[in-house]
């Protein structure tokens, strides 16, 4: 059995200017790249989420969506 999920990656800088992800597995499908952008860049100028006094999502890198699909040889823990 097979199954198949689909999630929406957005990768940031944060204020240390290393990688952060945020992975949005209900995102909606087809968005543009304006759009995903745009709501990026607003997610960054929010300035509202920081670790340990590092920003998060200071910069924004890139957005992917990314598919994957997991195939079950044997599940013993369905009963």
């Amino acid at each position: 059995m097979s199954v198949k999920s689909k999630i929406l990656q957005l990768t940031f800088l944060n204020g240390a200017g290393k990688k952060t992800n945020v992975a949005l597995p209900d995102a909606i499908e087809n968005l543009t790249a304006v759009t995903v952008e745009r709501a990026m860049n607003q997610i960054a100028q929010a300035d509202s989420f920081s670790k340990d006094g590092v920003d998060l999502y200071k910069v924004p890198q890139s957005a992917s969506y990314i598919e994957r699909t997991v195939t079950s040889l044997f599940d013993h823990t369905r009963n």
